[in-house]
């Protein structure tokens, strides 16, 4: 009789997990499951009392009025099962905004879905429309959810490189990732962890790319109002050839400063919709009542708020730019996101990763190797940077800023 402990690493090799888990370096060499360099940094930081820039999400919350709509919502009783697609006001909210901003007309009834944040319209995005034998083109670095779901799918991921230390998108290259294999494109714009922005010129090609493939174009836009300077956020959808083949994601928590709350959306022709509305049902079904009433706040907000939220996030971006240029780092100005990307080599780190241990002792600030976002194989073009993230208070800014200096020390 064959015992527990005998089938036990046979069925542990088997089980589908361990092909996500691969996929994303979750593995050790004893095909165990390791801790994440996200986790690691976290702990150090923990440990060691530093300023924790390593994970994106704001140490502030957002907009009074959408907190208090949140809260009067509870108050009211809308604590029970949304509808499926989301609540009809936020559907419509979302139509309107895509109306207001890029001049888009959405059907909210068909060519909405609400979902449990941008992650899970993602999920079931790839989830519905990819499987084995289909390839899914992504721009490296990339968050790391999406080899995840691509792994999830059974599809297989393909990746472009941007080039550093401007991480500018190869368009040749690209071109050169395309196969009649090719399902779906899935760009992040602006683009976590680089904060790159792609342009309106790059964005027409990549359609005329996925024309001629027949491909979908899937879009991460969350950081769509977080963009500085003389940068522009260009949707998707805004580009001739792109509504009728695109699939355009964003969620309330970058913009609102509300990543707890989960509310994302996505919209699309409604023939794609339906069908990842089919998915969705059946992974959350229906996401946080009452914070969808609050998340129509948020969206109808007037200009004079967003550009409130803007400013006060490139505020803090200059703030750590300043601090890392100051502490010998090379680094550009963010064009958007949450997040900045500088070099450690002038400071004698070539290795990223080795900077990113020592830091927490040395200076008391905690980053992100960029090495996090990419495969093994593109690793070495991304070894020395540094992913920092800028959205906090500016008190925890100037602090880090100012232990960031003692690494010239």
């Amino acid at each position: 009789m064959t015992s527990h402990e005998d089938c036990a690493p046979h069925e542990e090799r088997t089980q589908p997990w361990r092909h996500v888990a691969a996929a994303v370096g979750l593995l050790n060499d004893k095909g165990q499951s390791a801790p994440t360099v996200f986790a690691e940094m976290t702990n150090l930081a923990i440990e060691t009392g530093s300023v924790n820039l390593g994970q994106g999400f704001p140490d502030a919350s957002g907009p009074q009025i959408v907190l208090d709509v949140a809260r009067q919502a509870i108050a009211d009783g809308v604590n029970q099962y949304a509808p499926g697609p989301g609540l009809a006001d936020l559907r419509l909210a979302v139509a309107e905004h895509q109306q207001r901003f890029y001049g888009l007309d959405v059907d909210p009834d068909s060519e909405v879905l609400i979902t449990t944040g941008a992650t899970e319209a993602l999920a079931a995005t790839l989830l519905a429309l990819t499987g084995p034998g289909d390839e899914v083109i992504t721009l490296e670095p990339c968050y790391d959810a999406y080899t995840a779901l691509i792994a999830m799918a059974g599809a297989r991921q393909v990746r472009v490189p941007l080039t550093p230390p401007t991480f500018d998108l190869d368009l040749d290259r690209l071109e050169q990732a395309f196969s009649e294999r090719t399902r779906i494109i899935l760009l992040n714009n602006p683009h976590n962890p680089t904060g790159t922005v792609i342009g309106r010129a790059a964005l027409t090609r990549i359609v005329e790319l996925a024309e001629r493939f027949d491909a979908l174009i899937v879009t991460d836009e969350v950081y769509e109002h977080l963009v500085f300077d003389d940068a522009r956020h260009t949707s998707i959808a805004q580009i001739p050839g792109a509504s009728d083949r695109s699939i355009t994601v964003s969620s309330a928590g970058k913009t609102f400063s509300v990543t707890g709350w989960k509310i994302g959306w996505l919209t699309a022709p409604a023939r794609l919709r339906q069908a990842v509305q089919t998915v969705k049902q059946f992974l959350t079904f229906t996401t946080g009542a009452p914070f969808q009433p609050a998340v129509a706040t948020g969206l109808r907000l007037p200009d004079s708020d967003y550009e409130q939220i803007r400013c006060g996030l490139q505020h803090g971006r200059d703030i750590l730019h300043g601090g890392l240029v100051a502490a010998g780092f090379d680094s550009s100005p963010a064009a958007a996101s949450y997040f900045c990307v500088a070099d450690g080599s002038p400071l004698g780190f070539d290795d990223a990763t080795e900077l990113a241990r020592v830091m927490p002792e040395r200076c008391g600030v905690v980053a992100i190797p960029l090495t996090a976002f990419a495969a093994p194989e593109n690793a070495e073009l991304y070894r020395p940077y540094l992913r920092f993230a800028f959205s906090k208070r500016d008190a925890v800014l100037q602090d880090a800023a100012e232990r960031l200096e003692r690494l010239r020390g």
